[in-house]
């Protein structure tokens, strides 16, 4: 089983902020407000090999504190 990542903007300190603008989420996905994004392990190194080439936004997503 391929480990993951579960981006729930719910969860993210930085819901409703200007960081939401430029987030990775809203640029790849469009999604709407409140919808959990999940991507395996391989995508998620696909996003971070992307952001740092400049070609997308950085993954901003930060789970509050409880």
């Amino acid at each position: 089983m391929t480990e993951g990542l579960t981006i729930d903007c719910d969860d993210c300190k930085f819901q409703r902020t200007r960081a939401c603008e430029d987030c990775i989420v809203t640029f790849i996905c469009g999604r709407e407000p409140d919808d959990a994004v999940v991507i395996d392990a391989a995508e998620a190194r696909a996003v971070r090999l992307l952001a740092g080439a400049g070609l997308v936004p950085d993954l901003r997503h930060a789970r509050r504190s409880s």
